[in-house]
């Protein structure tokens, strides 16, 4: 437990301190939200019915854009193969990078969701709703990244292939995330959208992880 604390602890003061991938993660965010509405027209009604949706689009293109360095900067300067060799396993190595990229970029989004609800004219009653389902799925989204950016580790300019590799393994977190938004905002409930969303975080925390550490050792070999 110690280890995995220094390595969050440790990623995120990297993170803060260049402060790159959370600014431009948050500034894409912001600007792909905003774009919609001159692209769709600024019809209130219109815009509301596709809120959901366009957030949480843009929060996932948003998580994109720091995964290729999730581990690309440790394998560069061989400071992954010393964390293979620590006696902390490779999983909790997964398990901690994940969670400083999540720290770092996923709760910064979750954290403007209702701004963007707000531009996009979602109803306020709904913006909860959004930011629990964020805060549920964007783990999701880092650990599942997790898998792509072990796959890719080493190749050069892979930030391509990694997106195609885990854009459709965050299909199901998009889907039951916009399923909850949109059942908030017609005045349903979005439990059964919320647990769905809580069983796919625990079940990729489970075995992400695993599958993570599995294409480092290879990649490392």
């Amino acid at each position: 437990m110690n280890t995995f604390a220094v390595i969050v602890a440790r990623d995120v003061r990297l993170a803060l301190r260049h402060g790159g991938g959370t600014m431009w993660a948050l500034l894409f965010y912001l600007l792909t939200v905003t774009l919609f509405p001159l692209a769709v027209g600024p019809e209130p009604e219109m815009l509301a019915r596709i809120s959901g949706g366009v957030i949480w689009v843009a929060a996932l293109l948003a998580a994109l854009l720091s995964l290729d360095r999730l581990f690309q900067s440790d394998f560069e300067d061989g400071s992954l193969e010393l964390l293979a060799l620590s006696p902390a396993p490779l999983e909790v190595v997964v398990l901690a990078k994940s969670l400083a990229h999540w720290l770092t970029t996923g709760l910064p989004l979750a954290a403007f969701a209702p701004l963007m609800g707000l531009l996009l004219n979602l109803h306020p009653s709904a913006w909860g709703v959004l930011v629990l389902a964020m805060l549920l799925g964007t783990p999701v989204l880092s650990l599942i990244g997790a898998i792509g950016a072990a796959l890719t580790v080493g190749i050069r300019r892979g930030g391509m292939l990694l997106s195609l590799v885990v854009v459709p393994f965050f299909v199901p977190t998009l889907i039951f995330g916009v399923s909850a938004v949109d059942a908030a905002a017609g005045g349903l409930t979005p439990r059964p959208h919320l647990l769905l969303l809580a069983a796919l975080l625990l079940g990729a925390a489970a075995l992400a992880p695993w599958a993570a550490a599995a294409a480092l050792r290879l990649n490392l070999e």
